[in-house]
Order: C-alpha cells, then structure tokens, then sequence
C-alpha cells in the first residue's frame, strides 16, 4: 500500500516540481539534448542569452545580444571556469538588432562555468550571464 500511495504522490508531485523549476529560471532541456540556460535583459535597453550544448566530446556554447538596433558594435568575451576562452567584436544585424557568437570549447570534469559579457563601447551598456553545464 504505501508503494501505490509512494507512486500516486511522485507522479502529482514531479510535473509540479519540474513546473515550479522552469517558471524560476532553472535550465531547461530542449530538443536534441540542448541546454537553453539563461537569459536577460542588459543594464540599458538591450537583452542576453547564453546556451550550451554537448558536441562530440566537447561543449558547443553560443552567446547573443539583442539590442533592436543594426549596426551597433559590441566587444564580447566568454570565460570558462574562470579562464578567457575567447573575445571578439559583434555587430548587431537584421530586423531584431542581434549578434550571436558560437564557440566549440573543452568539456572539463564536472561542471563546466561560462560566462559571457558583451561591451557597447558607444552607449557604455554591458550586459553579462552565466551558464553552469
């Protein structure tokens, strides 16, 4: 008897659980394995949002800022466990105003630490995320 109430009670409890998780900004598995993590708005007008996913041994991590604004320059970097793994400069393109950047990086034992941060260098807005993976 107290298996079938055991049962009853993890199938209520789980979906409410897992419900309660994504409605807080916990990560969110997609299709295909990819990791949709985090997203936000930047310090002025633009917004963020980082992703990872696994990638034959390695972590496939994209970033993107979306400003609604063509043509503005941003300075990017993305540290992973704390180490520059890569910089650049973006330009935001197309109707939404966005850039987005991919890198194919190390997969390290346990968890892996991204953060992202992007500069516009004209406006002085910055905008930054992180993403456990």
């Amino acid at each position: 008897m107290l298996d079938r109430k055991t049962s009853i009670l993890s199938v209520a409890v789980v979906p409410v659980l897992v419900a309660g998780s994504l409605l807080v900004g916990a990560p969110a598995l997609a299709a295909g394995g990819e990791v949709v993590l985090r997203t936000g708005s930047c310090r002025q007008a633009a917004d963020w949002k980082t992703k990872a996913k696994a990638d034959n041994g390695r972590i496939e991590f994209q970033g993107e800022v979306d400003s609604n604004r063509t043509g503005q320059t941003w300075r990017w970097r993305i540290r992973h466990n704390g180490e520059l793994a890569a910089r650049g400069t973006g330009t935001t393109t197309g109707r939404s105003g966005s850039f987005d950047i991919s890198r194919r990086l190390p997969d390290a034992a346990g968890t892996d630490l991204f953060v992202f941060r992007a500069v516009n260098p004209a406006t002085g807005e910055v905008c930054r995320g992180e993403l456990a993976f």
